[in-house]
């Protein structure tokens, strides 16, 4: 056995024989490999085969193509497209005849004809045309009026048959409202890279969001730029950004910035408009904007600053609220308590406050604008004619300079409101002097923001508790929308005064708007009762108020009995220079109809039971709301199973079995007769009848299919570019006309 043993590892034992043998096989073997690569690189021809690789081999280059990832788009509140990115194209022009032919690739044969026919489709005249045309090189590109061009315009090119015509695909950033609430949103513009960044307001805060991450494609090509045979390729997606939904109404938005143009027009050297809209309850920003404003599709800016957060400003009178609401919280008021109706003078205390005094020994004499004399007004009486005499005796003899600031603080003002991470100015208070203390009370010497006054007054019209408003209400994968990366929701931000305290500063500012001698009984609207404030306010130029420019505002709740939104608008111009309120009636009326606004009661019931009472033979179907189920990840059948009771009219966009996505969305409120859109495909759907759909109709069709849409005109639908019927495909864009 162990004779055995020996002899099988002799067997398996290598010689120095078999060592050497393999050590030379292997020489050969590299020899061979060493001279295979030096025919390839030097003669460049395949040893083995004798196949010719110079073709390959002079041209051959690795080539990493980009592949765009499309920026995140913005919304309004009811899926309107503020901000999109949109497949556009530009056109090259292949000039060289003989390059063409030896890459089978068509040229200009006719150049004439070719400038002749370009120059209708893209309004650049003729000889422009020729001039790129008549170039010595292979292609050309025809400009600025060659880039960016729609689908439509290309599917013209293309139909005119035209030969040696080209065209490269682009993305481009576009915002199909224009101007609209312009200094909010901001622009982007292209890094060194070719990339959209966000360069202003929101575009910039939440570009991280936006961007989104380009993906690449890398492969071998020769020198003319075809694909090598045989050589593989790498391929990163790119990773679209988040699309941002808006608490902004584009309604209300439109209608606001229509009342700037009106303001421009009836006071003749105004210079500066502003204004919001906001949900007393939630925060929530309807409406946001300014004058001058600008359009970012066309970059026509004037001003970078977005007036109602980072310009700080004297308020003037409607800062009174506050000082009223402040003495009422502190037991110190009584409606019926008359004060000085003319002048109050006064002089610094050991503390530096002010106290009442006579006009030989003051340090300074208040009076009421105009210095009018009003005899004998009670304290009710003097925020509805905003006396200032009032004003500063409810704060040095009621109260005290101490407390209204502190009651300031409490309400925010002086202090960022850190909405939605935007910059902003924070204002300043002016109290070290005792000029200072006294112009507290009636709004000068200290800057407020838009933005603080409507956090502030969110406490005064509800039940004291103040509200932060906020502009984002979600921010959601613009491939899964429901994974939700951020949502935005109603934050408290202080109680500085009670409820009963909030109900007693509104009874007094309905009276201001709804009693004899109020300042805002000339913008009584039909629709509802309103309360609130106006204010004039000297502006300081040079450390001086010897000058005609003042600031004049209007601070508005609505409905009177039981605020829901709050309206601040507010302009500079000069004394004398107009008069018109038309510009703030058409506001709060706009206001009042879209969220149907109404004294007392739900105006909806009331419309119908007006019309069970005046025509009883009329059917009226009876509207019931429902929450609309999540149906993403479920099968076509399944989801319309879930809906059908609520009586709902269900489009299914795509031929696919599966929703991959759907309007209205998970949790939110859909009603009798709405249209619900369940997205099964992302490239192809079957064209509806849009006869008779409003603009929300189409909006959310628009905003669940992702397709491109161009809407014209108010009303319902009156014609569509894409027929009924019609099989849509992903980049098609589509007209629809309302009237």
């Amino acid at each position: 056995m162990a004779d055995q043993k020996r002899n099988r590892k002799r067997k398996h034992r290598r010689t120095p024989d078999t060592v050497g043998h393999l050590m030379l096989a292997s020489f050969i073997v590299m020899a061979l490999l060493i001279t295979d690569v030096f025919f390839v690189s030097i003669k460049k021809v395949h040893l083995a085969s004798g196949t010719d690789l110079s073709a390959y081999a002079d041209s051959a280059n690795t080539v990493t193509e980009t592949i765009s990832a499309y920026r995140g788009n913005i919304y309004d509140r009811d899926g309107k497209v503020i901000a999109e990115d949109t497949h556009t194209y530009d056109i090259y022009c292949v000039l060289d005849a003989a390059k063409a032919k030896k890459n089978d690739v068509s040229y200009v044969k006719d150049k004439e004809k070719t400038a002749q026919v370009l120059s209708g489709i893209l309004n650049l005249d003729k000889d422009s045309i020729l001039g790129y045309l008549s170039q010595d090189i292979y292609q050309t590109e025809l400009g600025d009026a060659g880039r960016n061009l729609s689908q439509e315009t290309r599917q013209k090119i293309e139909d005119t048959g035209l030969e040696g015509i080209g065209f490269t695909d682009s993305i481009t950033r576009i915002y199909p409202k224009g101007e609209f609430a312009s200094n909010l949103i901001g622009y982007v513009t292209r890094d060194d890279n070719g990339r959209y960044k966000g360069q202003m307001g929101l575009e910039q805060v939440l570009d991280d969001y936006l961007a989104g991450k380009d993906g690449s494609r890398t492969y071998q090509a020769d020198s003319e730029g075809y694909v090598l045979p045989g050589m593989q390729e790498s391929v990163v997606s790119a990773e679209n950004g988040a699309n941002v939904t808006l608490t902004l109404d584009s309604a209300i938005q439109e209608q606001l910035e229509a009342s700037f143009k009106e303001t421009v027009r009836d006071y003749k050297n105004t210079t500066k408009v502003w204004g919001g809209v906001m949900e007393v309850d939630t925060g929530r920003v309807l409406a946001w904007g300014q004058y001058p404003g600008f359009d970012p599709n066309e970059m026509n800016i004037t001003d970078y600053v977005d007036y109602g957060r980072q310009a700080a400003y004297e308020p003037g009178s409607t800062m009174k609220t506050f000082t009223w609401a402040s003495a009422i919280n502190e037991g110190k008021y009584d409606s019926n308590q008359t004060g000085e109706g003319y002048q109050y003078c006064y002089a610094a205390d050991q503390n530096n406050d002010p106290v009442r005094t006579s006009q030989a020994n003051a340090d300074g004499c208040i009076y009421n604008y105009g210095k009018y004399s009003y005899n004998n007004p009670t304290f009710d009486e003097g925020l509805m004619r905003s006396l200032n005499t009032i004003a500063v005796t409810l704060e040095t003899e009621y109260i005290t300079p101490e407390i209204l600031k502190d009651y300031l603080e409490k309400f925010g003002f002086f202090q960022d409101v850190n909405t939605d991470g935007l910059s902003e100015a924070s204002g300043d208070l002016s109290f070290s002097t005792v000029g200072d203390r006294i112009n507290l009370a009636f709004g000068q010497g200290s800057t407020v923001t838009m933005l603080q006054m409507m956090q502030a007054y969110s406490g005064i019209l509800s039940d004291g508790t103040c509200k932060k408003p906020y502009f984002i209400d979600s921010i959601r994968d613009s491939y899964d929308s429901s994974k939700v990366y951020y949502q935005g929701r109603t934050q408290i931000v202080s109680n500085p005064i009670t409820a009963e305290s909030a109900s007693k500063i509104q009874n007094v500012l309905w009276k201001v708007a709804n009693e004899d001698g109020g300042g805002l009984t000339n913008l009584k609207i039909p629709e509802c009762q309103i309360c609130g404030k106006t204010g004039t306010a000297e502006e300081a130029i040079n450390g001086s108020y010897n000058n005609d420019r003042v600031i004049s505002s209007i601070a508005v709740g609505m409905p009177a009995d039981d605020p829901k939104v709050f309206v601040y608008y507010a302009f500079e111009h000069e004394l004398g220079d107009g008069s018109s309120t038309q510009h703030e009636i058409d506001l709060l009326r706009k206001v009042a109809q879209e969220l149907n606004l109404h004294d007392g009661g739900d105006s909806a019931a009331a419309d119908t039971a007006d019309t069970a009472q005046t025509d009883t033979t009329q059917q009226v179907q009876e509207i019931k709301t429902y929450t609309m189920p999540d149906l993403v990840n479920h099968s076509t059948g399944y989801a319309q199973n879930q809906i059908a009771s609520c009586g709902t009219e269900i489009n299914v966009l795509g031929g696919g079995s599966t929703v991959i996505d759907q309007y209205p969305k998970a949790g939110d409120t859909v009603e009798t007769g709405q249209r619900v859109f369940l997205l099964t495909d992302t490239q192809s759907f079957i064209m509806p009848d849009l006869s008779g759909w409003t603009r929300k109709d189409v909006t959310a069709l628009w905003s669940v299919s992702g397709f491109g849409f161009t809407l014209d005109g108010e009303g319902t639908v009156v014609s569509q570019s894409v027929p009924a019927g019609t099989a849509v495909n992903k980049g098609t864009q589509i007209q629809v006309v309302f009237g």
